[in-house]
């Protein structure tokens, strides 16, 4: 095995290239937090998290200050042993988003590194359970779009290939209702439909508009409640039967398994980059495939299509390309399908020229072992 040797820290900020406005708040930067970790063979593995414009300078100092200097000399295939470690050095701020992302970020990291010196692709190294997972895209659904726009995009969804599409909800319910129901006209019994309230409703509200989105077959609401109410999500749950989707807001494994234990979803959106990484987001995916429930995860979909081809109970990959102007080659999409790259590593091609001249002032730092 070989030891870390040297850690280089620095933070991206990515402006949206459409407007993203769901029912609670406006997307409008994905600070993407960037962690290149170096053993003493030389192998070097890129790792990264996001946030949606607040809180990536936090993540940046809980990296310098308190994760990274502690990897230096750590043995770096130890992935798991690591990620504990960086759990229980944490305690006092976990379970929260800051230590989640920072914990992604680094986690990743050495995932890369490890495929790399292995010369495997992430999707073999985590399980090699399917050759391509179906896409539905969520770009052209966002809330302030008006109906007939909603229409044609998803059209050209179906057009391209792609199993289904996503709207937000949140507008007054008949309003809601008439788009969807415009959007299901068009497209036919054949395509997807998802919808997503970005835990904007009360159980009631819920449980009201479940009901009337049940006669327009949508294939789940997301978040309908807030992500810590897992009571709410329970008797929602048992009170419709559109499945219910939950993940991209928790930020622990066991919180996870309570929502699993309780029937409290139907539908597991586990994200990477807030569970801490992909060594927690393999085991939330594999509880629930012993719940028979699928992953459907939420955004970074460079990532995610190694991870949903790792297991067999992934479903979906969200189609939200944010990453384009950082790499030099785009997720593979086939016959609308996202397909993971066979290259060793996470999957991503990073352009770390174009990465040079986006990093934020101020963001990088660099630690080793003569530090």
């Amino acid at each position: 095995m070989a030891k870390i040797v040297r850690i280089e820290l620095f933070m991206v900020d990515l402006k949206p290239k459409v407007k993203r406005q769901d029912a609670i708040q406006s997307f409008v930067s994905q600070e993407t937090p960037f962690v290149r970790i170096t053993d003493s063979d030389g192998v070097v593995g890129t790792g990264y998290s996001y946030t949606i414009g607040t809180g990536g300078h936090s993540v940046m100092a809980l990296l310098e200050r308190t994760l990274c200097p502690a990897l230096i000399g750590r043995e770096a295939m130890e992935i798991e042993r690591i990620w504990r470690d960086m759990l229980f050095m944490t305690h006092a701020t976990t379970v929260g988003a800051i230590t989640a992302i920072a914990m992604a970020a680094v986690d990743t990291a050495l995932w890369d590194l490890k495929c790399r010196k292995l010369g495997l692709p992430l999707h073999l190294m985590a399980g090699g359970a399917q050759p391509e997972v179906a896409l539905y895209t969520t770009e052209g659904g966002w809330l302030h779009i008006e109906q007939a726009a909603l229409v044609e995009d998803a059209l050209r969804a179906k057009a391209a290939g792609f199993g289904g599409c996503k709207l937000k909800v949140g507008r007054p319910i008949h309003q809601d209702v008439q788009r969807i129901g415009a959007v299901r006209e068009a497209v036919g019994a054949d395509f997807e439909i998802f919808t997503d309230a970005n835990q904007a409703f009360a159980v009631d509200e819920a449980i009201r508009r479940a009901r009337a989105y049940e006669p327009l077959d949508i294939g789940w609401l997301e978040e309908p409640l807030p992500a810590d109410d897992i009571a709410g999500h329970q008797r929602l749950n048992a009170h419709t039967s559109v499945p219910i989707g939950v993940g991209e807001s928790i930020y622990s494994v066991l919180h996870f398994r309570e929502y699993l234990e309780r029937h409290a979803a139907s539908v597991i959106q586990v994200d990477v980059g807030r569970i801490g990484g992909i060594t927690p987001w393999l085991k939330v995916a594999h509880m629930a495939e012993c719940f028979n429930i699928a992953v459907s995860p939420h955004f970074l979909m460079e990532l995610h299509v190694s991870l949903c081809a790792a297991v067999p109970n992934a479903r979906w990959v969200e189609y939200i390309p944010q990453l384009d102007d950082l790499t030099s080659e785009k997720m593979i999409i086939a016959d609308g399908k996202a397909r993971p790259s066979d290259a060793p590593g996470l999957g991503i091609d990073w352009d770390f020229a174009a990465i040079d001249r986006q990093v934020v002032e101020g963001s990088r730092s660099t630690m080793d072992q003569n530090s």
